[in-house]
């Protein structure tokens, strides 16, 4: 198989498929980063998980871990898939073989974690009261964009290996990804790519452009400023510490 993406030569992309596959990426692009320098500056006490491991913790510590490891798995699959040419890994000495075979079996096994951890962490908001209660319109939005990119993105590689006729996606789906990004856009290259590639891509512009405006902002949290800020100091309230014997019991308010 040839290196070089499909031909799109005569290929009709029309209103629509530029809509689509450069108006609506371009947009997500600019909501997702100006969405983040708004609520960071004029949201900041908003900037959180608003954690509610205080309410329950025995579901949490399954389904979170669980989660956000399958979470890392899938977003370092993308990295490799979609960023990486394939020209890249045949350099390398990676086969076609070689290279799907691990893709198929990280990307099934990312999926299936994350959508299991998803699966507890919904659980554990439906059943247990207070943290339904914490559970704002917002985070159930966030919840059906994050299911849906990720079981439109799983099932697009579980159907085409049981049905014998994956699609390459290095040769359609990424280099249109990375056409966006060196603002030479090939909608073309969507167009010829299967329906399910393309509806896992526009879940997931969509989840991008939700983004800034969810709890999902604490992935970009980092506590660098604990390593740069000053000890705290602990002082007694008495001026001579020691030289006072505590009383029992409760002592008269001044």
């Amino acid at each position: 198989m040839s290196a070089e993406p499909v031909s799109t030569t005569g290929v009709e992309v029309g209103a629509l498929g530029t809509l689509l596959w450069v108006a609506v990426p371009y947009a997500a692009i600019a909501t997702f980063v100006v969405g983040h320098v708004w609520r960071y500056r004029y949201d900041k006490f908003g900037w959180t998980t608003r954690s509610s491991q205080l309410y329950e913790n025995r579901l949490l510590r399954l389904g979170s871990p669980l989660f956000h490891f399958g979470i890392l798995l899938v977003a370092v699959g993308h990295v490799g898939g979609l960023l990486i040419p394939r020209n890249w890994t045949e350099t390398l000495g990676v086969s076609d073989h070689l290279y799907h075979a691990v893709a198929v079996s990280l990307g099934v096994l990312a999926g299936v974690c994350t959508l299991a951890g998803a699966a507890i962490l919904i659980y554990r908001r439906r059943t247990v009261g207070p943290v339904f209660s914490a559970t704002t319109r917002n985070d159930k939005v966030m919840y059906v964009l994050l299911i849906a990119t990720i079981l439109l993105g799983l099932g697009t590689t579980v159907l085409g290996n049981l049905t014998d006729s994956p699609h390459d996606y290095r040769q359609t789906v990424s280099p249109w990804f990375r056409s966006i990004f060196t603002l030479h856009p090939d909608p073309a290259l969507m167009v010829v790519a299967p329906l399910g590639f393309r509806l896992h891509a526009l879940a997931a512009w969509s989840l991008f452009a939700f983004w800034p405006f969810s709890r999902l902002v604490h992935v970009f949290s980092l506590p660098i400023g604990y390593l740069t800020r000053p000890y705290i100091v602990y002082r007694t309230r008495d001026t001579a510490p020691g030289t006072r014997t505590p009383h029992r019991g409760w002592e008269r308010t001044p």
